[in-house]
């Protein structure tokens, strides 16, 4: 693991981090909406290096240790954070990477397959959608999902680390699958994330409130890039339809579904899982 760097992509500061050698194909890893690049595990990362790829992740704008704006007004738009991913690539010398998105990440991911073909050597869809919830012909958010979301106040204040600690546990918890909820690790990983954020607040609202951008779904059958899509069986956020639907519409795309998941990807579930499909997947 090389030490984490503040590089400028697109006149901004973007925290990122490596493993592995860079003359291996490269892993370029693409989280979730308000997730810092803690939630791609050092373990999980370590693995991948393990076997032969040069993983790349890092912190979106308002997460982490990168660029952050005022809670409630992010400056910047979706197309801000596509750009955002292929700097990196640039930045880094990066010629063609394996993408690996998830959940609002696997939007971003689908974004560059479909707009920067020639630097995507592989795609990997994990815990996301063509769409988002309630897309033509697409699962809604469950209902447990919604009564849960809807029980869940944000902190009154912000810098209350263990009132937002307790919020952002129970975000988790809610996505989570009935039994797949392991609270000391979640609880662990977000004491890093505070630890790194400049601005709790700004990571956990702002990106909620970007302008979503130009839909893409239409022009998903025109993806050359080899797709892997992982998903959850009991995804309550984006069913498990969502992953059928991406399945269908990318050309040539691979299903593996995780049986009992949610909307997450806990190790002691998936990694066994997820690691040799990766590796195999972006093995070309």
């Amino acid at each position: 693991m090389n030490d984490e760097r503040i590089v400028q992509v697109g006149g901004v500061d973007l925290c990122l981090q490596t493993f592995g050698d860079a003359a291996d194909p490269a892993l370029l890893l693409v989280a979730g909406a308000g997730s810092a690049m803690d939630w791609w595990e050092d373990a999980f990362c370590a693995r991948l290096a393990a076997g032969r790829r040069f993983v790349v992740r890092y912190d979106f704008r308002d997460t982490g240790r990168s660029v952050s704006y005022p809670p409630g007004a992010p400056g910047y738009t979706w197309r801000d954070l596509v750009a955002d991913a292929v700097g990196l690539l640039d930045e880094l010398g990066v010629r063609r990477a394996h993408l690996v998105g998830v959940s609002m990440g696997g939007g971003l991911a689908q974004v560059v397959a479909v707009e920067h073909a020639e630097r995507v050597a592989s795609l990997t869809l994990i815990s996301t959608s063509p769409a988002g919830p309630g897309g033509e012909g697409l699962p809604p958010v469950s209902d447990e999902l919604a009564a849960a979301l809807s029980r869940l106040a944000p902190p009154a204040d912000w810098s209350d680390r263990a009132a937002v600690a307790d919020f952002l546990v129970e975000s988790q918890r809610a996505l989570a699958g009935p039994a797949s909820f392991d609270e000391p690790r979640v609880r662990a990983l977000l004491d890093r994330v505070l630890d790194r954020t400049a601005d709790i607040a700004a990571s956990t609202l702002n990106h909620r409130l970007i302008d979503g951008g130009d839909p893409v779904r239409d022009r998903l059958p025109g993806i050359t890039a080899p797709t892997l899509v992982l998903h959850g069986t009991v995804d309550p956020l984006f069913g498990y339809g969502h992953a059928e639907a991406l399945a269908r519409e990318i050309p040539g795309a691979r299903l593996l579904p995780l049986p009992g998941v949610g909307h997450e990807m806990p190790p002691e579930r998936t990694w066994d899982v997820v690691v040799p499909a990766l590796l195999d997947h972006t093995a070309d």
